[in-house]
């Protein structure tokens, strides 16, 4: 019989888990049955643990990227200048003055990099090659130069837990299964014929396996069939990913978002996952190996550079995503932590009112998580959730104070501020008419699944609409002319309908409008160094 109980449960991964499961108590209210049958679960917080963080009171160490406004882009959606209906870098670049206008120190780009687009960038084919819908490198170099020239920073979103199957390496490895580049990536042999290795299911609603006849085993990939997990035990892949890193980095890059950076480690022989929304999850989200990997980034990179990290913790609540970030330890400087966006017993597809309370709750507590040796991030929107005013409410009359509530909210709580392309103007929720409408590739494949469960048409669309990452990449909206002024040929994506009235150039004028409330809270957060750096207790 297990006589550790009490000490995992004092463990952060293990409490965040266990309460996800409904089985959070204390340990002397265990049965035997029950830690027997939890004993998966004990093995994986042993070989996860880390010594407890004791707070460390005293004064935050000063760092460009803690006193930051943050601006994230979603480029495709972001500002065409070439009418194809795809945003693109010289539309950036014609935006950049009213960036600054807002108050922005940091520009966030989602992926631009060379990709198929079965997942909209977030597939890549080539790190180091720019995306032609986007433009060129001498077209990004431009682009950094002016970011620069403005006072301002660029950080990259990087995908490091998989590339698309069009890369160079997976396409090696099916040509040749004994080059190096096979064990790039995760294979194993099924369990019989026409059997998958293990039970996991992909983020994508499908499973997490293909299998290749030309090598006759199965690859891995959590998220869409065509991205394919990159193999992090190989050292001559991770060497690979450093150099890639440090020549971006090299040419000026400030930092990375880290797309999905906590699942980079796998647990040792891949078995059968516990059945769950997501099954296999818990064999991945918080790896045996995650920290050194990110010691070693942060070693052969990050160190190397005057350089900001924010890592996606894909699954992990506030408490465990601070063993990642502590200065103290060298592995990323910052998180997103979205435990507050979807109150408990919801998700992003879910039709509901949210609850302030719970966000009241969830500040509370995260705000006294941060220390002398802990940096926290805030945020509330981004490119995979709906919009976030629009959960609180719907009501057009609610719409503006709801939204300057976020603002304000943001503005004056300790951390680096994100904020995403549209928050700024109160963009909100868009109807679409029908599920053809759809470009998001995880929408797409949860409204085929319900489908094939019995649902009909209109009920799998009625669920899926709500949730779908097109929610927030629905195009920017500049103006109230033609397209919204975001392009002069045929958005890639459907606009919202209420641009005529929701827009830049409109909110601009009026001194009252959202925009303009940014614009004054985040002049305040720069006025006011207590805002940033200022010790957090709730009255």
């Amino acid at each position: 019989m297990r006589t550790n109980i009490e000490a995992l449960l004092r463990q952060p991964f293990a409490q965040e888990q266990l309460r996800m499961m409904g089985k959070l108590k204390p340990a002397a209210d265990f049965t035997p049955e029950e830690i027997e049958a939890l004993e998966p679960f004990w093995k994986r917080v042993e070989t996860t643990a880390l010594p407890l963080h004791e707070p460390v009171k005293g004064e935050y160490a000063r760092k460009w990227w803690k006193e930051a406004v943050a601006y994230q882009i979603y480029p495709m959606s972001f500002c065409d200048s070439n009418g194809d209906g795809i945003g693109d870098l010289n539309g950036i670049c014609s935006k950049l003055d009213y960036l600054k206008a807002l108050g922005v120190d940091i520009v966030w780009l989602s992926p631009i990099y060379d990709s198929p687009n079965d997942d909209n960038g977030y597939d890549i084919r080539d790190y180091r090659k720019i995306h032609a819908d986007y433009g060129t490198m001498e077209d990004f170099d431009h682009l950094l130069s002016e970011i620069h020239a403005r006072g301002m920073r660029l950080i990259m979103d990087m995908v490091l837990n998989h590339t698309s199957d069009e890369h160079p390496w997976f396409q090696a490895a099916l040509r040749d299964p004994g080059s190096k580049y096979k064990d790039y990536y995760i294979w194993r042999k099924g369990k019989g014929e026409g059997v998958p290795p293990n039970n996991w299911e992909s983020f994508f609603s499908e499973p997490a396996w293909n299998y290749y006849p030309e090598v006759g085993e199965w690859a891995l990939h959590l998220f869409s069939r065509k991205q394919m997990d990159l193999n992090w035990e190989n050292p001559a892949l991770r060497e690979e990913i450093y150099d890639m890193l440090n020549w971006w980095m090299d040419k000026g890059v400030d930092g990375f978002r880290l797309d999905v950076i906590n699942l980079i480690s796998k647990f040792d022989g891949l078995p059968d996952g516990e059945k769950s929304p997501i099954t296999g999850i818990e064999q991945y989200v918080y790896g045996p190996h995650l920290h050194e990997y990110l010691r070693e980034m942060n070693e052969r990179v990050f160190s190397r550079h005057d350089s900001y990290t924010v890592g996606e913790g894909c699954g992990l609540g506030a408490e465990t995503q601070v063993s990642m970030t502590l200065a103290s330890r060298r592995e990323l400087n910052t998180t997103f932590c979205f435990s507050h966006f979807d109150t408990p017993g919801h998700n992003k597809y879910s039709t509901y009112r949210y609850d302030l309370n719970f966000l009241k709750a969830f500040v509370l507590k995260t705000q006294q998580v941060q220390d002398a040796d802990n940096w926290l991030t805030i945020v509330f929107e981004n490119h995979d959730q709906p919009r976030f005013v629009s959960k609180i409410t719907r009501k057009p009359e609610e719409i503006d104070p709801a939204a300057k509530l976020i603002a304000l909210l943001e503005m004056t709580l300790c951390g680096t501020a994100f904020v995403y392309e549209g928050q700024e103007l109160g963009m909100r929720f868009v109807r679409f008419n029908d599920a053809s409408e759809f470009r998001d590739v995880e929408a797409i494949n949860l409204y085929k699944k319900l489908m094939a469960e019995g649902k009909s048409e209109a009920e799998a669309f009625a669920y899926v609409a709500p949730g779908t990452r097109d929610q927030t990449r629905a195009p920017m909206q500049w103006t109230a002319g033609k397209n919204a002024g975001f392009t002069t040929g045929t958005p890639w994506l459907r606009l919202n309908d209420n641009f005529d009235v929701v827009n830049e150039e409109d909110a601009a004028q009026d001194p009252s409008s959202i925009l303009n409330f940014y614009r004054a809270a985040i002049a305040l957060r720069k006025k006011s160094t207590m805002l940033v750096s200022g010790g957090f207790a709730p009255v």
